[in-house]
């Protein structure tokens, strides 16, 4: 720089501006009030369904229209007695607790507890691990 002239100092003021708000940014709270305080135009439109969850629910439709009629009583298929019977005996057999049973095929020990009290909805994957566990046969041939 040296030889080229004086030095100049530039004066010219340097504007930084914001980005423009966004969408979502001028729907914000904060942004409403302040283009009320300023006097800025501000267009607010109302929803029809807004917070609210009626456009799935209110249509009739023709399968609500026959779960609405269905009165057979539907439930799940339990651990049949014969099978939850049979878990507990070859597991006391082989002097297992439910814990080291579960531990043994790779399942919480709440799972065998449903087997056992038959809440549980049968699994022929779980049934088989536990065939296998306690070396027994466990599901009859129908």
């Amino acid at each position: 720089m040296a030889g080229i002239g004086p030095l100049t100092q530039d004066w010219e003021p340097v504007v930084v501006r914001k980005k423009a708000p966004t969408s979502a940014a001028k729907r914000d709270e904060k942004a409403v009030n302040a283009a009320r305080r300023t006097g800025a135009e501000i267009e607010t439109v109302k929803k029809s369904n807004a917070g609210s969850n009626k456009a799935a629910s209110s249509s009739t439709s023709l399968n609500t229209r026959k779960l609405d009629e269905e009165t057979e009583n539907l439930t799940h298929d339990r651990v049949p007695l014969e099978l939850k019977k049979s878990i507990m005996q070859a597991r006391m057999d082989k002097k297992l607790t439910q814990s080291q049973l579960a531990q043994m095929i790779n399942e919480k020990p709440q799972v065998i507890q449903e087997y056992e009290s038959g809440k549980a909805i049968p699994n022929q994957q779980i049934i088989s691990k536990l065939e296998r566990a306690l070396g027994v046969k466990l599901r009859s041939r129908k």
